[in-house]
């Protein structure tokens, strides 16, 4: 198996993993057991188990953020209609049996210090899906679209975690409605 093969597995374990059970709950004899990699060869991969977790954030942000952005883009044909169709695409999402919650706002809660690259990685996920539905209102027409995406991402984030508490899909419809009446409010179209 190729040295890319082996950082893929440890990543895609810890990944898995770290969803189920948390960041500091894992640790690396879990994860080099899990993968079916080594510790060793788990070392000579990442330095820390931190860059570890750096480097599942960035997998699973690439991964996540572009498979929701591709359901959104077909779930809807205008802008304003993919406005609220993040909010079917994260329906759909909360119904997964694998659906744990933000991982980024997992590893937030867990790693609370203000500025360290975990942190940092964090927050520029919120920021790219926030900069997505801010061109998606910029192509709307909507007159603030900097704050009707802050609006929408505040209600996406509050379905996402009352999903997960409540085990509760149907939390995006939810939000869906509110959505809705933010939109109309800021579009005048």
């Amino acid at each position: 198996m190729s040295n890319t093969s082996k950082r893929e597995q440890l990543i895609q374990a810890a990944l898995t993993l770290f969803c189920e059970k948390g960041f500091h709950a894992v640790g690396t004899d879990a994860i080099a057991q899990h993968s079916g990699v080594t510790k060793k060869t788990m070392y000579h991969h990442f330095k820390s188990k931190d860059e570890l977790i750096l480097a599942v954030l960035r997998y699973y942000d690439e991964r996540f953020r572009n498979d929701f952005m591709r359901a959104v883009e077909g779930k809807a044909e205008t802008p304003r209609e993919r406005l609220l169709a993040v909010f079917d695409v994260a329906e759909k999402w909360f119904a997964k049996d694998n659906f744990y919650g933000c991982l980024f706002v997992a590893a937030a809660g867990e790693y609370p210090e203000p500025d360290t690259p975990i942190r940092h990685t964090c927050k520029e996920f919120k920021g790219l899906m926030q900069k997505y539905i801010e061109g998606l209102a910029t192509q709307a027409g909507a007159e603030s679209p900097e704050q009707l995406a802050s609006h929408l991402l505040l209600l996406l984030e509050g379905a996402i975690t009352l999903a997960q508490i409540h085990a509760s899909p149907q939390t995006a419809s939810q939000a869906k409605e509110a959505a809705k009446v933010l939109i109309q409010d800021a579009i005048k179209r």
